[in-house]
C-alpha cells in the first residue's frame, strides 16, 4: 500500500508539470515505467525466492496426493498434507523429471573430474544407470500398452505361449513364456559323458589320495525369472544326477531349489526307498524310488525273513530292483512332468523319483529350462504347456483395494520410518507385505511408516505396471535409474534421505522385500537402549573379509583393506536418525564413499559417524538373514506365501517359522 500511495503523488506530480512542456512529461513517462517495471520484477524475484528448493528429492505416488518438496533449514516448516494441482500423474512425473534434471547436473559438473580417470567402477555404473533411467521413464510415460498383460512385450503375449516347442541337438535352454499346467511334460533325450577327474581340495587334506577324484553329473533345472541384474534367477527345480556320487562312488539323485539366492533343503535319492506312508507321497508317488546298491548285502537272516513274510500271505508284494537310471556314455529319456502336489521324474517310462512343490513357487513360475553339465543333448521336449499365463496379470496378483491404500505421511514426528528395497516386477512382494507386517498397529496408527523403493526396469510395460501401482497404493518410491544389484547401495542413501527429509524419525530401518519383520518386537528392541546414543542395531559381521575370487570378488582397488568394518546384515538393521541425517548430509556434498555392497556401506558409514559420535553397536541373532528361526526380529528369504504364514500364525499368537518341507 505504501507503493501504491507513492506512485499515486508522483504521478500527480507529472500532471502539474505537463503544462509546463513535453518533453519534461516524456521524461516523467519514462520513469514511472522503469519504476513499474522495477516493482514487477522485484514481486517475481520475490516470489522465486520464496519458493521451496526442490533439491534431492524422492519421488512417491499416492492416492491423489503427493508428499511435499521440503527445503532443510534449520527449522522446518510444518508439512502441508496436500496434492499437487495437476493430479496425480502429472505431479509424479513433475518430482520424477526434477530428480533426473538435479542428477544430470552433478554429474555434470563431475565430468572433468571423471575425464582425469578419477571415476570409480561403481560411479561409471551409476552415471549409466542414471541415463538409462531417464530414457526409461519416459518410455514408461508414454507406455499406451495394457500394462495388465506384462509376459511378454505388452502385445499378443498369448500367441507367444505355444503349447508345446522343441529344442534341437546341442540346444540348452529353452524359454517357456507361460510356465507349466498340472499335466506338462518336459522331456530331455541325452547322454551322460564319461567320468573327468576333479581335485578336491578338502580330500586331500584328509589324507585321502592326492584329492583327485572322478565326476560324471549334470543338471536339469526349470528356473523362473530373473529379478535384477546380477541376481541368479530361482531354480523352482534342481535336478542333479550325480553317476558317481559324492565322490563316494555311490550314485545319487538330488533335487533342490533356489529362491533368491539361498538354496533350500536338498532331497537326495541313493537307492535307498523313502517310508511309504502318505506322508510321504506326492501325487500318490514315492519320493524316491529304490535301485540295486552294490555296498549294501543283505544278511541270512534278512533273507530268511523275507522268504518267511512271503509264505504266511502278506499282501507286501517283494520289491523290485532296477539299475541307477543313468549310466556314462549309455543314451537315456528322462520326462520330468507337473503334478498337482510336485514334479515327477521318470527316466525310460520308469518312475524315479517325485519332488513335492516348495512354498513360495507355482507351475507358472517355471518360465525357463536348461541343461547343464557333463551331458550331450539330443533333443528336448516340452508338451501340453499353457498357452496363457495368469500369474502375470496385475489383477491375479494386485489387490485393488481401499483397505491396503498407504496412509498419508503424519504432519508430526514419528518413532520408525522402514525403507523397504524391492525389485521392479516383484508385484507378488510387495502386495504380500502390504497384507501382512504393514499391517501391524504401529503403521495404521502412524506411529511408524513404511515405503518400497524401487528402482527402473529396462522392460518399459513393467515400468508402467509400477507406475500404475505406485499411483493406486501411494507407498512406492520411484527412483529413476536403471535397477542393478551393484546399485542397491543407492537405495540406501535414498531411504536415508526420505527418513530425515520427507519425515521426521527417531530411527530409520532398512529390510529387503523378502524380509517379514516382526515390528512389534522390533520396537520394544529399540526402546530398550539409550536414545540419547546413536544406534546401530542388527545381525553384525566381525572382521569379516572380503572375497577376493568367486561370484562375489572384491578386487583390491575396490577395497584394499584385509577386513570389512563391523556391519550389520543387509535383510534387516535398525540405524538412528542422527547417523541417517550425516550419510544424507554427505551424499549432498559429495563426501559420501559408495561401495556395491550396500550392508558393507552402512557399516563403513557408521564408522565414520562413530569417529566424531560414540555408536551403540548392538548386536542381535534374531535379525535372521538366511531364513528364518523361531522367536525371530526378522525373516529373510521369505517368499509371499511364506509372508501370509506368518502373519497367520502371529494373528493365532505363534511365533514360530513357516519352513519349507
Amino acid at each position: 500500500m505504501k507503493r501504491a500511495r507513492s506512485s499515486e503523488g508522483f504521478l500527480g506530480v507529472c500532471r502539474l508539470r505537463s503544462r509546463r512542456g513535453l518533453a519534461p512529461l516524456l521524461a516523467a513517462a519514462a520513469f514511472a515505467y522503469l519504476l513499474f517495471v522495477s516493482v514487477k520484477l522485484a514481486g517475481l524475484s520475490g516470489a522465486v525466492g520464496t519458493a521451496p528448493a526442490v533439491g534431492r528429492r524422492l519421488a512417491t505416488a499416492g492416492a491423489g496426493k503427493l508428499p511435499p518438496l521440503r527445503r532443510r533449514v534449520d527449522k522446518p516448516p510444518a508439512r502441508a498434507m496436500g496434492g499437487t494441482s495437476g493430479g496425480g500423474v502429472s505431479g509424479y512425473g513433475r518430482i520424477i523429471n526434477e530428480m533426473l534434471r538435479r542428477q544430470e547436473a552433478v554429474w555434470e559438473r563431475r565430468k572433468r573430474w571423471g575425464r582425469l580417470g578419477n571415476f570409480t567402477e561403481l560411479e561409471r555404473l551409476a552415471a549409466k544407470a542414471w541415463a538409462l533411467g531417464a530414457v526409461a521413464w519416459e518410455e514408461a510415460s508414454a507406455f499406451a500398452g495394457d500394462v495388465d498383460d506384462i509376459a511378454g512385450d505388452g502385445e499378443g503375449a498369448a500367441a507367444k505361449c505355444p503349447g508345446s516347442l522343441t529344442l534341437n541337438a546341442g540346444e540348452t535352454e529353452a524359454f517357456l513364456p507361460c510356465g507349466l499346467a498340472a499335466g506338462s511334460a518336459v522331456t530331455v533325450v541325452g547322454m551322460a559323458r564319461e567320468a573327468r577327474p576333479e581335485y578336491v581340495e578338502a580330500l586331500e587334506r584328509s589324507g585321502a589320495g592326492n584329492g583327485t577324484v572322478l565326476v560324471a553329473q549334470f543338471a536339469v533345472e526349470l528356473r523362473g525369472l530373473r529379478a535384477v541384474d546380477g541376481e541368479e534367477p530361482p531354480r523352482i527345480l534342481h535336478l542333479n544326477p550325480r553317476l558317481r556320487g559324492d565322490w563316494s562312488g555311490r550314485s545319487v539323485l538330488e533335487m533342490n531349489t533356489c529362491f533368491r539366492m539361498q538354496w533350500g533343503r536338498a532331497q537326495r535319492c541313493d537307492g535307498t526307498p523313502w517310508p511309504s506312508s502318505d506322508l510321504h507321497l506326492v501325487d500318490g508317488f514315492r519320493k524316491c524310488e529304490g535301485w540295486e546298491r552294490q555296498d549294501i548285502v543283505e544278511s541270512k537272516e534278512t533273507k530268511t525273513s523275507s522268504w518267511f513274510n512271503r509264505f504266511i500271505g502278506r499282501e507286501k508284494k517283494p520289491e523290485m530292483t532296477w539299475p541307477f537310471p543313468f549310466s556314462e556314455g549309455k543314451m537315456f529319456v528322462l520326462t520330468i512332468q507337473a503334478g498337482v502336489e510336485g514334479y515327477h521324474i521318470n527316466v525310460g517310462g520308469r518312475h524315479v523319483a517325485s519332488f513335492p512343490h516348495r512354498m513360495g513357487f507355482t507351475l507358472e513360475d517355471a518360465t525357463g529350462l536348461a541343461v547343464t553339465g557333463g551331458i550331450d543333448v539330443h533333443s528336448v521336449y516340452a508338451t501340453a504347456l499353457p498357452t496363457a499365463h495368469p500369474s502375470f496379470s496385475l489383477q491375479q496378483v494386485l489387490e485393488m483395494s481401499e483397505r491396503w491404500k498407504a496412509h498419508p505421511l503424519p504432519k508430526e514426528p514419528i518413532h520408525l520410518f522402514i525403507g523397504i528395497l524391492s525389485a521392479t516386477n516383484h508385484f507378488a512382494e510387495r502386495m504380500a507385505i502390504r497384507k501382512t507386517w504393514m499391517q501391524f498397529p504401529a503403521i495404521q496408527s502412524g506411529n511408524a511408516v513404511a515405503r518400497f523403493f524401487v528402482a527402473l526396469s529396462h522392460r518399459k510395460e513393467i515400468n508402467a505396471a509400477l507406475k500404475k501401482e505406485a499411483e493406486y497404493f501411494g507407498d512406492i518410491v520411484i527412483l529413476p535409474f536403471m535397477d542393478r544389484y551393484e546399485l542397491v547401495v543407492l537405495k540406501t542413501v535414498a531411504l536415508c534421505q526420505y527418513g530425515v527429509q520427507n519425515v521426521t524419525a527417531d530411527y530409520i530401518m532398512k529390510c529387503d522385500d523378502d524380509t517379514f519383520v516382526r515390528l512389534d518386537v522390533v520396537l520394544q528392541q529399540i526402546a530398550a537402549y539409550n536414545r540419547t546414543l546413536p544406534l546401530y542395531l542388527g545381525n553384525l559381521n566381525l572382521y569379516h573379509s572380503p572375497q577376493r575370487s568367486g561370484k562375489w570378488a572384491v578386487t583390491f582397488e575396490e577395497w584394499p583393506e584385509a577386513a570389512y568394518p563391523p556391519y550389520a546384515n543387509g535383510p534387516g538393521y535398525v540405524i538412528s536418525a542422527d547417523i541417517a541425517r550425516d550419510i544424507a548430509s554427505r551424499h549432498t556434498n559429495h563426501s559420501l564413499r559408495l561401495f556395491k555392497m550396500e550392508d558393507v556401506s552402512m557399516g563403513m558409514w557408521v564408522e565414520d559417524f562413530n569417529a566424531s559420535a560414540p555408536v551403540q553397536y548392538v548386536h542381535s541373532w534374531r535379525f535372521c538373514q538366511f531364513g528364518c528361526v523361531d522367536y525371530y526380529l526378522t525373516a529373510h528369504y521369505q517368499s509371499p506365501w511364506h509372508m501370509l504364514c506368518l502373519w497367520e500364525k502371529l494373528s493365532a499368537g505363534r511365533r514360530d517359522c513357516c519352513n519349507y518341507i
